[in-house]
């Protein structure tokens, strides 16, 4: 069972930065697309990054240009750069690990992000 343990959420400030990271227990890690997702109250689960096991990323619209997501395969993690952060960024994020392949997928926990003065 593969397990993804998000992490590095918290309060910050509008126009705060934050990093979260997600550490999985997979070994065949590289072998999956990665991404993050968020679900703020009262909202769908929606789509903030994707990375594939190559690098290749892609990013909800109204996101590009404050977070960049990255992973390192040797460390079976993958991050989420969250810059200019803004109230309606509130939410909580999930990691998300798919091996398209063999249609597994995996989700973490989640870790909650507020953004608030």
């Amino acid at each position: 069972q593969v397990q993804l343990v998000e992490s590095g959420g918290g309060l910050v400030q509008p126009g705060g930065s934050l990093r979260l990271s997600c550490k999985t227990s997979a070994n065949i890690f590289s072998q999956y697309l990665m991404g993050w997702y968020r679900q703020a109250p009262g909202h769908q689960r929606e789509l903030v990054a994707v990375i594939t096991s190559r690098g290749l990323t892609n990013y909800a619209d109204s996101l590009k240009g404050r977070f960049t997501i990255s992973r390192d395969n040797a460390m079976n993690a993958v991050y989420l750069q969250m810059n200019s952060l803004k109230p309606e960024d509130t939410a909580v994020y999930y990691c998300n690990a798919n091996h398209t392949f063999w249609g597994l997928v995996y989700w973490g926990q989640g870790t909650q992000v507020t953004v608030s003065s």
